[in-house]
């Protein structure tokens, strides 16, 4: 893999140069690169000893592949597509589950047992074992979903391709994510952790404890926590305003796993439903 990579280097530093992307050796690194994200056996970015960890050469795979691709037309049984990237097959062999309405394209990984609704996923995004993704959830370009993990109704995983050393969005193994909450910008949700209905988690939402009143941080959900969309008073001149902050609610038990009904209850007490 290690050669593989210097030369999607090679022809990323080349890539504004007259005919560097189309040179046959260059489509061919570009496909490889792209095959291993496709069957897994590569990951745009990865969760090491806690901190993510990102390979950029991927990345620059992917941008190089749209540079590479020309439009081509798609006929799907009664279906037509016109798109650059073709879409992911031999699901059945791959042991997921896909129904009629939802797709996802080459050189995305879904792992076995991953249960797609119609739904959608993004070339460089990888969705582990045993997972759902819910009817109109979208996991979006290079987004990293863990294993165990519910995608709800709606929820909307965002995409990070650029710049090719940005961090993706990262839903770590066990999550639950309410519908129609929105993850973007390279957010992050820890191991176990709920999202109630609606969380708008990115980089510049402060995920504040309920017991305490203290900003654990930005962005970063913490493992075993339910969080609940929420706001925060701040003073403008023109007067107060709530901001929006996810607020913790409570912590789970490490390896707790979710009971519906009780998890339900606790938000029932403040008015919130998953």
């Amino acid at each position: 893999m290690t050669s593989l990579r210097e030369r999607i280097d090679d022809v990323w530093a080349a890539r504004d140069e007259p005919d560097v992307l189309h040179d046959p050796d260059a489509v061919a690194a570009v496909h490889e690169a792209i095959d291993l994200l496709d069957t897994g056996a590569a990951r745009v970015a990865e969760v090491v000893n806690g901190d993510v960890v990102v390979h950029a050469w991927l990345k620059q795979a992917i941008l190089l592949l749209f540079r590479q691709a020309r439009m081509t037309t798609h006929e799907l049984g009664p279906f037509e597509y016109a798109d650059k990237i073709p879409l992911k097959s031999g699901y059945e062999e791959s042991g997921v589950r896909v129904v009629p309405g939802a797709s996802a394209r080459w050189g995305s990984f879904l792992d076995r047992g991953v249960i797609l609704m119609p739904s959608y996923v993004n070339i460089g995004a990888r969705v582990g074992a045993r997972s759902m993704v819910d009817t109109w959830a979208t996991v979006a370009t290079c987004a990293q979903i863990g294993s165990d993990v519910h995608l709800s109704g709606g929820v909307g995983i965002g995409g990070v391709l650029e710049p090719p050393n940005a961090a993706p969005v990262i839903v770590e193994d066990g999550a639950f994510i309410g519908s129609r909450s929105m993850i973007t910008q390279g957010a992050r949700v820890g191991r176990g952790a709920v999202l109630g209905e609606g969380v708008i988690l990115n980089p510049s939402i402060p995920v504040i404890d309920s017991e305490t009143g203290d900003e654990v941080g930005r962005g970063v959900v913490p493992p075993w926590c339910v969080v609940v969309n929420a706001t925060r008073p701040r003073e403008f001149p023109g007067g107060a305003f709530g901001m929006p902050c996810a607020l913790i609610l409570k912590r789970l038990t490490e390896g707790e796993r979710h009971d519906k009904v009780a998890l339900d209850a606790t938000l029932r007490v403040h008015g919130i439903a998953t």
